[in-house]
Protein backbone atom coordinates (compact mmCIF):
# COMPACT_ATOMS: atom_id res chain seq x y z
CA UNK A 1 0.00 0.00 0.00
CA UNK A 2 1.18 3.47 -0.75
CA UNK A 3 2.17 5.76 2.09
CA UNK A 4 -0.17 8.44 0.72
CA UNK A 5 -3.14 6.05 0.86
CA UNK A 6 -2.33 5.09 4.44
CA UNK A 7 -2.03 8.72 5.54
CA UNK A 8 -5.19 9.88 3.77
CA UNK A 9 -7.17 6.94 5.17
CA UNK A 10 -5.77 7.70 8.64
CA UNK A 11 -6.90 11.33 8.33
CA UNK A 12 -10.42 10.27 7.33
CA UNK A 13 -10.62 7.67 10.09
CA UNK A 14 -9.34 10.21 12.63
CA UNK A 15 -11.91 12.77 11.45
CA UNK A 16 -14.62 10.12 11.84
CA UNK A 17 -13.36 9.29 15.33
CA UNK A 18 -13.34 12.98 16.32
CA UNK A 19 -16.87 13.39 14.98
CA UNK A 20 -18.04 10.39 17.01
CA UNK A 21 -16.41 11.85 20.13
CA UNK A 22 -18.19 15.18 19.53
CA UNK A 23 -21.59 13.50 19.09
CA UNK A 24 -21.05 11.39 22.22
CA UNK A 25 -20.07 14.56 24.11
CA UNK A 26 -23.31 16.23 23.09
CA UNK A 27 -25.37 13.18 23.99
CA UNK A 28 -23.56 12.70 27.32
CA UNK A 29 -24.28 16.29 28.28
CA UNK A 30 -27.76 16.48 26.76
CA UNK A 31 -29.48 17.00 30.10
CA UNK A 32 -27.23 19.95 30.92
CA UNK A 33 -27.36 21.36 27.38
CA UNK A 34 -31.14 21.18 27.19
CA UNK A 35 -31.60 22.24 30.84
CA UNK A 36 -33.17 18.93 31.82
CA UNK A 37 -36.37 19.75 30.00
CA UNK A 38 -38.32 16.85 28.62
CA UNK A 39 -40.14 17.54 25.42
CA UNK A 40 -41.75 14.33 24.28
CA UNK A 41 -42.20 15.68 20.76
CA UNK A 42 -38.95 17.52 19.99
CA UNK A 43 -36.44 15.10 21.55
CA UNK A 44 -37.24 12.22 19.14
CA UNK A 45 -37.08 14.65 16.22
CA UNK A 46 -33.69 15.90 17.41
CA UNK A 47 -32.37 12.34 17.87
CA UNK A 48 -33.55 11.15 14.46
CA UNK A 49 -32.10 14.20 12.72
CA UNK A 50 -28.83 13.71 14.59
CA UNK A 51 -28.78 10.07 13.47
CA UNK A 52 -29.41 11.00 9.83
CA UNK A 53 -26.81 13.76 9.81
CA UNK A 54 -24.29 11.49 11.54
CA UNK A 55 -24.88 8.70 9.04
CA UNK A 56 -24.36 11.14 6.19
CA UNK A 57 -21.19 12.69 7.64
CA UNK A 58 -19.59 9.37 8.51
CA UNK A 59 -20.58 7.92 5.13
CA UNK A 60 -18.86 10.77 3.35
CA UNK A 61 -15.76 10.43 5.53
CA UNK A 62 -15.48 6.66 5.14
CA UNK A 63 -16.95 6.03 1.68
CA UNK A 64 -16.45 9.33 -0.17
CA UNK A 65 -12.91 8.81 -1.42
CA UNK A 66 -13.34 5.10 -2.28
CA UNK A 67 -16.47 5.90 -4.32
CA UNK A 68 -14.61 8.68 -6.14
CA UNK A 69 -11.72 6.33 -6.90
CA UNK A 70 -14.10 3.59 -8.07
CA UNK A 71 -15.94 5.96 -10.39
CA UNK A 72 -12.60 7.11 -11.81
CA UNK A 73 -11.85 3.49 -12.74
CA UNK A 74 -9.38 2.75 -9.94
CA UNK A 75 -11.23 -0.23 -8.48
CA UNK A 76 -8.20 -1.67 -6.70
CA UNK A 77 -7.33 1.72 -5.21
CA UNK A 78 -10.94 2.16 -4.04
CA UNK A 79 -10.97 -1.17 -2.23
CA UNK A 80 -7.52 -0.56 -0.77
CA UNK A 81 -8.54 2.87 0.52
CA UNK A 82 -11.77 1.53 2.03
CA UNK A 83 -10.00 -1.36 3.74
CA UNK A 84 -7.30 0.98 5.06
CA UNK A 85 -9.88 3.40 6.46
CA UNK A 86 -11.87 0.62 8.12
CA UNK A 87 -8.59 -0.79 9.42
CA UNK A 88 -7.73 2.53 11.08
CA UNK A 89 -11.21 2.67 12.59
CA UNK A 90 -10.60 -0.82 13.97
CA UNK A 91 -7.34 0.41 15.49
CA UNK A 92 -9.24 3.25 17.20
CA UNK A 93 -11.85 0.75 18.40
CA UNK A 94 -9.20 -1.52 19.91
CA UNK A 95 -7.49 1.47 21.53
CA UNK A 96 -10.75 2.58 23.16
CA UNK A 97 -11.40 -1.03 24.21
CA UNK A 98 -7.98 -1.27 25.83
CA UNK A 99 -8.53 2.02 27.65
CA UNK A 100 -11.88 0.74 28.94
CA UNK A 101 -10.35 -2.56 30.02
CA UNK A 102 -7.47 -0.91 31.87
CA UNK A 103 -9.67 1.55 33.76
Amino acid sequence: MQKDTLLQSLYRAAATFVYVVLVVSVLSNAEWIFKGEEDEFLIPIFMLLLFLISATITSVLVLGKPITLYQAGDRKGAVTFLVATVGWLAVFLVAVGVILAVR
